[in-house]
């Protein structure tokens, strides 16, 4: 078993950087693992800094929060003083952590190429660290990039109360059947907002997308780079997007994979995701009985699918004990939806579900503690305090109980497994209020968009990628025919060779490209 949970632990990893994003259910879920260190501060210092000091990196963290088995010579980590308050330059400021991998060689290096890996919550210093290898390609004429957003991690990150609190908060059941178990969703949504506030309050306004657009751009400037050169996964085609609004004179190489729409309704985004996620749902389900005898869960989909309803059903009345702790039925949701988010993981999921028919749930428990940045100490990252702290005020919308009751009826009926409310049942309680600023893009005069799409992305849907495509005016929509969240490490070689040669030789891709899943 313990070989077992260190390969959860290292697909885990390998998924991070496809980072998801959306929420499932009646609580919002998001990167699959999102490591970060504890939280810094927002203390008073002077006027923000353009410049940064790199060092070793120093609190590196894995996915199950351990360091790494040795330091990482060719990384450094430094912090950007940014201000808490645009409107006020001059004021109180905040510490951002940025991470750097500078470029190896061979040819000549291009520049800083900044990278968001999604969330919004993911640490973007935890992430790069953990997934430079992966972009070695572009690693040898970049000097690759990423940072902790504003509200995330060590950049002041988020919190809600204690880790009593998330483990409450993460585990409360989510497919609720009856009046009384909505309202104890409910209370338990209104007790974690609440402790937000009282954690975090005096962040809570600042932490939106449009303000880590213009943190970016001093993170443009700090690294000497006239234009800013950027990859964006998921929420990180959001914030480039919003970057690309505000700042287009400054786009040089964009590329954003995964892409949301900014511009749906809170309803509209929850009803498209859970759509999403019952295809992958089906898709893994055909996947797993394909080979006679093969899969853990059923001879076919029908039978398959019927165990999991079975075995949801059951953890609701009565959570598998799993060492000093609980399976319930809003844990198994969240390792399943944790473990859709690529192709990877399918094998994996089967085997969890597998065992946790048979009553041992620990699999499907270590998915979901991934999924919600829980440590094997029994703390938490900020992954799921920023996430609805940062999605919250990136909208002014807050939904009334019976657009929340018409909503959870719509979705369930797509998918009694992921069908809820999403983000709004949370949104709708917020502390602060939010603004649609983030909502409209329009990148009118920049350089060209690349903007990936996947065909069978549970979390970003298809459907999204070319709306953000004709909302930016620039963009350039490339299409990938394939499974999972996030196109360009699923190691497709077509979507490889097109984004390397926009971001390595400046060669925009051609209308309509479309790439097979070889």
């Amino acid at each position: 078993m313990a070989r077992i949970l260190r390969a959860a632990a290292t697909v885990t990893a390998l998924s991070t950087a496809l980072a998801a994003c959306g929420g499932y259910g009646n609580r919002a879920v998001s990167d699959i693992s999102a490591p970060t260190a504890t939280a810094a501060t927002v203390t008073p210092s002077k006027t923000p800094s353009k410049t940064i000091v790199w060092g070793p990196c120093t609190d590196i963290q894995r996915p199950g929060g351990q360091p790494p088995a040795a330091p990482d010579r060719t990384q450094q980590c430094g912090r950007l003083k940014v201000p808490l308050d645009y409107a006020k330059p001059n004021g109180e400021s905040i510490d951002m952590a940025v991470i750097r991998v500078k470029a190896t060689g061979p040819g000549a290096r291009i520049g800083s190429l900044v990278f968001n890996f999604g969330g919004p919550g993911a640490s973007g210093v935890d992430t790069l660290a953990q997934a430079a290898k992966a972009f070695t390609n572009l690693n040898r004429r970049y000097d690759l990039v990423s940072f902790d957003p504003r509200g995330v991690g060590r950049s002041s990150g988020v919190r809600c109360d204690g880790n009593a609190m998330m483990d409450k908060f993460t585990s409360m059941n989510t497919l609720p059947t009856n009046d009384a178990e909505r309202a104890q969703i409910r209370l338990t949504t209104k007790e974690f907002v609440t402790a937000c506030g009282q954690t975090s309050g005096r962040l809570l306004p600042y932490v939106g997308t449009v303000n880590a657009a213009a943190d970016m751009d001093r993170l443009r400037e700090a690294l000497g780079e006239r234009q800013l050169n950027y990859f964006g996964i998921s929420y990180g085609t959001q914030l480039g997007a919003v970057y690309a609004t505000r700042f287009p004179k400054n786009v040089g190489r964009f590329v954003l994979d995964a892409p949301l729409d900014p511009s749906v309704s809170m309803a509209d985004r929850t009803l498209v995701q859970t759509k999403g996620f019952q295809h992958a749902y089906n898709a893994f389900l055909k996947d797993c009985v394909k080979e006679p005898g093969q899969c853990e869960i059923g001879t076919d989909a029908t039978i398959a699918n019927k165990n999991v309803v079975k075995l949801m059903d059951d953890l609701k009345d009565e959570p598998l004990e799993v060492r000093d702790r609980t399976l319930t039925q809003g844990l198994a949701g969240t390792g399943i939806a944790a473990a859709l988010y690529s192709e990877m993981t399918w094998p994996l999921l089967d085997q969890a579900l597998g065992q946790a028919i048979k009553d041992d749930g620990r699999i499907l428990l270590a998915l979901a503690d991934s999924y919600n940045g829980r440590l094997p100490d029994g703390s938490y990252t900020t992954l799921m305090s920023s996430f609805p702290a940062i999605s919250c005020v990136d909208t002014a919308e807050r939904p009334t109980p019976e657009q929340l009751a018409a909503l959870e009826a719509e979705t369930m009926r797509v998918s009694p497994l992921f069908g809820g409310t999403g983000m709004g049942l949370i949104c709708s309680m917020w502390p602060v209020p939010g603004s649609d600023e983030a909502r409209r893009v329009n990148a009118t005069g920049s350089a060209p968009i690349m903007v990936i799409g996947g065909t069978g992305d549970p979390a970003t849907p298809y459907e999204w990628a070319p709306k953000l495509t004709s909302e930016l005016r620039t963009g350039v929509l490339v299409t990938y025919k394939g499974e999972g969240h996030g196109a360009y490490l699923s190691g497709d070689a077509c979507i490889g060779k097109v984004t390397d040669a926009y971001l390595i030789d400046g060669k925009v891709p051609a209308k309509g490209i479309t790439c097979p899943n070889s």
